[in-house]
């Protein structure tokens, strides 16, 4: 049976039918908690709780940790992107997990920055170390997966394209909300990874809404590919990919290769130009909601709400 763990600036607590049981643990990292289990154990049973609306809750994963994320790993968003599903090849690129933010905190876009976007993800948070070279199978995968949660790859689309590199454009303070709960599977809940579904909203207008049925390279995939070159630890993060539905859509192809005739300069400043007139990027007070669930409620990640703020 799945376990909700949350976090507080200074304390875990287990979400349980009565409200939130402290978990009473000396663990201040993510890490530290996940060999704690028999607190977290001990938590889910305790009768000692507090209502969840009386937590602030922060994210439970913390940093510093390795934020890793797969590109355009969703069917609907590689055809969206005039790519084919087919040929597209299993990707990766490295987040600063100071981009690491609460479930509720602000998304702060910086003054530079004029495409905000939007990605809904599921983010795996691994329990146990894997070196390079580690053999991962659909059999041991819930050995190394301790759990998910719900993440938001936000994205600086004018700091991305032009420099053809996504460190910088997904990096910024604020730039991975994560939560509200690190939900703990068992191996035969895992199995239901593909029953997920992720959905994301602006302002109650529903953006995105897919089902992990639409995911090209799965958990066991990316990882047999990400440990032959990569270390990871407990703690550490890897966000799968997200939908189609982001403000970020590629135009159409007769247009696409008039633009690639163009010099480099001018492409980018009618490209930009024409995504200036898209209301569907994020603005200042927008209020994006995400929430990853399977259809009947058996695994719940549980409800995001960030507000969009600018730089001032």
């Amino acid at each position: 049976m799945s376990t909700s763990v949350l976090r507080t600036a200074d304390a875990w607590w287990v979400l349980t039918p009565a409200g939130a049981a402290k978990v009473h643990t000396s663990a201040t990292t993510t890490a530290e908690l996940l060999a704690d289990r028999p607190a977290i154990a001990a938590a889910a049973t305790s009768s000692d709780t507090v209502p969840v609306d009386d937590l602030a809750l922060v994210s439970p994963v913390t940093a510093p940790c390795r934020v890793v994320a797969q590109m355009t790993n969703f069917a609907s968003h590689v055809k969206d992107t005039n790519g084919n599903p087919e040929s597209v090849p299993l990707t990766f690129f490295r987040k600063t997990s100071g981009s690491i933010s609460g479930p509720f905190a602000d998304v702060v876009r910086p003054g530079h920055v004029t495409l905000l976007d939007y990605e809904v993800e599921i983010g795996l948070v691994f329990g146990r170390e894997m070196p390079v070279g580690t053999t991962v199978t659909a059999d041991n995968l819930a050995d190394y997966v301790a759990g998910l949660v719900v993440t938001n790859d936000i994205s600086a689309r004018d700091v991305q394209l032009p420099k053809t590199q996504f460190y910088e454009a997904k990096s910024y303070p604020t730039f991975t909300p994560v939560g509200p709960a690190l939900v703990l599977l068992d191996a035969d809940e895992l199995k239901r990874f593909t029953d997920l579904r992720l959905r994301l909203w602006v302002n109650g207008e529903l953006r995105q809404d897919m089902t992990v049925a639409d995911m090209i390279y799965r958990p066991v995939q990316a990882l047999e590919a990400l440990t032959r070159f990569q270390r990871v630890d407990p703690g550490d993060l890897l966000l799968t990919g997200t939908p189609v539905g982001t403000a970020l859509s590629a135009p159409p192809k007769p247009v696409a290769f008039v633009a690639s005739l163009l010099p480099p300069a001018v492409k980018w400043k009618m490209f930009f130009k024409g995504q200036a007139r898209n209301p569907k990027y994020l603005k200042d007070g927008d209020v994006v909601e995400a929430t990853v669930a399977t259809d009947d409620g058996a695994i719940d990640l549980g409800r995001q709400r960030t507000v969009v703020r600018y730089a001032r």
